[in-house]
């Protein structure tokens, strides 16, 4: 895996991620940095990374479960230390998982196996950062309005 980032000029700090699967990602800082909040940060980017690659895996194992899985998100709340480096000191995870019939023993499993087993960027920021979980299930019985 690789990325190439590369500053978008003196005028700001604006970054621009390429990624190895040809993606781009934007990023800025803040205007007490220099930047022009055009973008996120960097670290909100890897917050972001994080909930993408733990409900990856969630879906996956649920769907694998024989869950009729119909939605998930994660909303990640997360503290930082005071001081340089400012890693993540601590990272709450609450998923929203919305299906037909879900058993809670399946996603309270499938949870735990993404950030046990499966999910590389949680598992790491593990390492700083003291990580709790919650969930809650909404039983989809009727299919959504259709947009109009």
């Amino acid at each position: 895996m690789e990325c190439t980032v590369r500053w978008t000029g003196l005028s700001g700090m604006t970054f621009l991620a390429e990624t190895g699967s040809g993606h781009v990602v934007t990023m800025d800082g803040a205007p007490d940095g220099g930047g022009r909040n055009l973008a996120p940060r960097p670290m909100e980017v890897v917050l972001a990374g994080t909930g993408g690659c733990t409900a990856y895996d969630v879906v996956v194992i649920l769907r694998k479960s024989g869950q009729d899985i119909r939605g998930c998100d994660v909303t990640l709340k997360s503290e930082r230390a005071e001081k340089d480096p400012k890693v993540f000191t601590a990272i709450n995870f609450h998923f929203t998982i919305r299906g037909r019939n879900l058993k809670a023993n399946l996603v309270e499993r499938a949870i735990k196996l993404s950030h046990e087993k499966y999910c590389s960027a949680s598992i790491m920021l593990e390492k700083s950062a003291v990580m709790t979980h919650s969930f809650e299930i909404i039983d989809d019985l009727e299919s959504p309005p259709a947009a109009s």
